[in-house]
């Protein structure tokens, strides 16, 4: 009777941690959601739509942007980049490829990949990290790591 007390206690102990616990999160889903942002990314690029493309960047002076030597902070400041940089014939047609989504928790996940940029005569390529945060509006991207 003792062991049967004891094996019924260990039970109910274990249902009560386990009903209490945070339940986990929907890798799928993230890792679906965070698909579809860098699809809608890609169209709005290869559309020439900057704004379309940076919908999905954390519009805060604490965003980060690093490529090459330079390090940007702002989502203003990366905006003011693109517009400068790729305008008629800089405008080349965007890919990714090889891409690989890590959730590290219900509110962060990164991405790594490789971008590619067609040109009419030339190509541009590299790598990215990007990290992604899920905030009220749904996830945006706060760090964006790109290289060529």
């Amino acid at each position: 009777m003792k062991k049967f007390m004891l094996c019924l206690y260990t039970a109910l102990v274990l249902l009560i941690l386990f009903s209490c616990a945070k339940p986990a999160f929907d890798i799928p889903k993230i890792k679906g959601e965070i698909h579809t942002i860098l699809d809608k990314q890609k169209t709005s690029w290869n559309e020439k739509n900057v704004e379309g493309f940076m919908e999905d960047y954390w519009k805060s002076k604490d965003f980060t942007f690093q490529s090459g030597n330079n390090r940007l902070h702002g989502w203003e400041a990366l905006y003011s980049r693109y517009k400068k940089s790729y305008t008629g014939e800089n405008w080349g047609e965007l890919d990714f490829n090889d891409i690989e989504i890590k959730i590290l928790s219900n509110e962060y996940a990164y991405v790594l990949g490789r971008w590619k940029l067609s040109f009419k005569d030339s190509l541009k390529e590299g790598l990215f990290t990007i990290i992604f945060q899920r905030r009220s509006e749904g996830w945006k991207i706060i760090h964006d790591h790109s290289s060529s």
